[in-house]
């Protein structure tokens, strides 16, 4: 099969090449920082918005594994042009290109950002939907999201792929369009498209630290001047830290598999490790496997961060039948000793 890869140079997308390869596949690399001299072959450089660029590259191409994004919280809502550009017109371009070209079949980067907060389930009034937290409930260290009806605590869950989304950030908000996007090509063309909706994904090649960066990447690259990772809040919030070579391994699996699903359809799947932690005892691992000082908990905050949000990845385990290999404690061994990219 051959797979054309948006982003293939970028930290994930790099990945997924490996790993296409090495199971037999051509991986065709498609990125702004792929090598000059590489158009001919298997490395082009080009913008995703680029509709002659990406035309070129879509020539003799099976399926498409989409990973160029402009990535993370960024800085505000002072790069909203630039992210729905890169984001939301970039794949309005390749789906525009892929229709043209008889493409068929796509796997999306999706995100687990798409959802907001994560499930919640209040003693008296069950499963609810908090909103979005205010700048003086965290000012005043009031981190955990309240049940709306009652202001109980909450208990926080796993989330599952038909939960109602709610993107509370600009990059989220892109994320979501995408989706939107692809299920109106596979409708309107007969395609087949998957999004593996990750979960926070770490490992060798990450990115250091950029305000696009994720939180992982921030607290290698302190250990790495000899600094103490900085946690945000409490250091309570829960996530779904997965390591790239499994989420690598999950884009294999579904654009292998993305052919016998049904014409006209997106499908999602949460890609997570299923082991929920929270970003302190992230940062405790990672800073006793580097040898590195503890980490601190400063109590800061940023508004549009979310609690609590982890995956239920039971879907994509039944249905596709991926397994993640890499157990937290080891990952974050291997992270610890794995080269960082550079700053994005």
């Amino acid at each position: 099969m051959r797979v054309l890869v948006t982003g293939g140079a970028g930290f994930i997308g790099s990945h997924i090449v490996a790993a296409l390869r090495a199971e037999g596949h051509e991986a065709v690399v498609f990125d702004v920082a792929a090598p000059k001299d590489g158009e001919e072959g298997s490395e082009i450089r080009g913008d995703v918005r680029d509709a002659d660029a990406v035309a070129r590259a879509l020539t003799g191409v099976d399926a498409v594994s989409h990973q160029a994004a402009m990535v993370g919280l960024g800085k505000g809502f002072a790069d909203a042009a630039a992210y729905v550009g890169v984001n939301d017109l970039g794949t309005a371009v390749l789906l525009e290109q892929m229709a043209r070209a008889g493409v068929g079949r796509l796997v999306l980067a999706g995100s687990m950002v798409v959802y907001g907060e994560g499930r919640y389930v209040c003693p008296d009034h069950g499963l609810v939907r908090p909103g979005p937290r205010s700048a003086a409930a965290l000012a005043s260290g009031l981190f955990e999201p309240p049940c709306p009806e009652c202001g109980a605590e909450l208990r926080p869950g796993l989330v599952e792929e038909d939960a109602p989304v709610d993107p509370r950030n600009v990059y989220a908000s892109t994320k979501l369009a995408q989706e939107h996007l692809v299920a109106a090509w596979a409708r309107a063309t007969g395609g087949r498209a998957v999004s593996l909706r990750y979960h926070n994904v770490y490992g060798a090649g990450m990115p250091r630290d950029t305000p696009y960066a994720g939180v992982a990447s921030f607290f290698r690259s302190a250990l790495e001047r000899g600094r103490a990772p900085q946690v945000f809040e409490d250091g309570g919030q829960r996530r779904d830290f997965v390591e790239v070579t499994d989420v690598a391994a999950a884009n294999v699996t579904a654009l292998e598999a993305v052919g016998e699903r049904p014409e006209g359809e997106l499908r999602a799947y949460n890609t997570g490790s299923g082991e929920p932690h929270t970003v302190g005892e992230m940062a405790r691992a990672l800073a006793v496997a580097f040898g590195g000082p503890a980490p601190q908990v400063t109590g800061e905050y940023r508004l549009g961060d979310v609690r609590h949000i982890t995956a239920s990845s039971r879907r994509l385990r039944e249905e596709l039948g991926w397994r993640p290999r890499t157990p937290f404690s080891r990952g974050m061994e291997r992270f610890a000793r794995a080269p960082l990219g550079a700053a994005g």
